[in-house]
């Protein structure tokens, strides 16, 4: 196999998706595909409205293409399927958009391509779900006219020092030499080297535990910081002391939300539950980290009635509402939740979040506030440590808050003196 023989094919070019097209298309030819109009037109433009590639590195991508016509071309085809993976209100395993993009390949497909998956799913998925579907669609074989493997993506949005490059990526094949090739690929953009697993089914098992561990993790420290609030600790301190010892590991409390450690997890317990177990200690994880927003609202409350403000009419602003800092992407942000909360005490909140796309239809029924009024608010909530917030100092953020009033951080971004209260 040799990759000159391939023209490499993105479908989906979100957060995973585009960052590497691009890292791609510095050494390969690659076509980037996306069902969006407007995002492929805004790409062309050089214009990512996710904020993960600046519009200097977008316009020097002269290798790239961007379309939303996936078509077959005179090469074989090296597809990487990078398409989101979310769960439905139930919180049970959602496949559309996988199925979809799945689809679209079996309409283009051609005998000796190559699919690669990266969108998190359960153990089995990409056996069991996309290659009956290109079967089902095709006349093809798995292993005799087309081949799959799996690469789970690795990215941090928001995180300029931990690029797609600089992530150690896992590897996998449906036969040895395609799982070789598949590496090959992969290893000549990624410089913090790759990790080829030994089947399909343990890379992907591999990825949705990462962020389960993560998500359990977290669930123990937000269950930490219920206890210590009770005892009157702060827990800011608390962490601080325990990670004087070396095998300490460092978590702190929050809003757990996003597209990945408030997802994947059910992408596991979804398939246990399949082969009948029932995997207590990570739904518990769910369900805890899932009640931090009513927690933090009843918090908020409280210590305004402590201080004997009047709740009905209070004016409460929120500070941040994408699911984690320095990222524009609000998708299952549990400040929505939080905002709920609030509103149920029939307090006025606002929002105000410098990361956001304020036009964008999914926000209409928040009260988003372009530049927040001085000595205007009874409370305010730092739900999200952005950059912006954290350099204006707790000064200019109190200059928004009323002589009487509350400041509660739930990231601990400021010391305990400055501030009201903290998660």
């Amino acid at each position: 196999m040799n990759i000159e023989d391939y023209c490499i094919k993105v479908i989906g070019l979100g957060y995973v998706g585009l960052p590497l097209a691009v890292e791609l298309s510095k050494k390969f030819d690659v076509i980037g595909y996306d069902i969006n109009k407007d995002r492929v037109e805004n790409l062309i433009n050089g214009i990512d409205e996710t904020r993960e590639v600046s519009s200097e590195d977008l316009n020097a991508c002269k290798n790239l293409i961007f379309t939303n016509d996936l078509r077959a071309e005179d090469k074989k085809s090296f597809y990487i399927v990078t398409v989101p993976t979310p769960v439905d209100k139930d919180n049970k395993p959602d496949l559309t958009p996988i199925i979809s993009a799945t689809k679209e390949i079996a309409s283009v497909i051609s005998k000796g391509d190559i699919v690669v998956y990266e969108s998190t799913v359960f153990p089995g998925c990409t056996e069991e779900v996309c290659v009956k579907i290109i079967e089902n669609n095709t006349n093809f074989s798995l292993n005799e006219d087309f081949f799959v493997g799996y690469s789970p993506e690795r990215i941090n949005p928001g995180d300029p020092s931990r690029r797609i490059k600089d992530i150690k990526k896992i590897t996998s094949g449906s036969t040895k030499e395609v799982a070789e090739f598949i590496d090959k690929v992969y290893s000549s953009i990624i410089e913090a080297g790759t990790y080829k697993a030994s089947s399909i089914k343990v890379a992907e098992a591999a990825k949705v535990i990462e962020n389960t561990q993560r998500d359990l993790n977290i669930a123990l420290i937000n269950e930490l910081a219920l206890i210590f609030n009770k005892l009157d600790i702060d827990t800011e301190e608390v962490l601080k002391a325990a990670e004087t010892k070396w095998n300490f590991l460092s978590f702190r409390p929050g809003l757990v939300g996003g597209h990945c450690i408030g997802v994947d997890p059910y992408y596991l317990t979804h398939k246990a539950q399949e082969i009948d177990y029932n995997p207590e200690v990570i739904l518990a994880g769910r369900r805890l980290n899932d009640s931090m927003s009513e927690y933090v609202a009843k918090q908020v409350i409280s210590i305004m009635k402590s201080k004997k403000i009047e709740i009905l009419g209070s004016n409460i602003l929120v500070l941040g509402l994408t699911f984690k800092e320095n990222c524009p992407d609000t998708r299952n942000s549990k400040v929505f939740d939080l905002i709920r909360s609030l509103e149920t005490s029939k307090a006025n909140v606002e929002v105000f979040d410098p990361w956001v796309n304020y036009e964008d239809k999914i926000l209409d029924d928040i009260n988003l506030v372009q530049e927040p009024n001085e000595d205007y608010y009874d409370a305010i909530v730092l739900a999200v440590a952005h950059e912006e917030f954290i350099k204006s100092g707790i000064s200019k953020i109190r200059r928004l808050a009323k002589s009487k009033s509350v400041i509660y951080d739930v990231k601990s971004a400021f010391s305990k003196e400055e501030v009201d209260a903290r998660l």
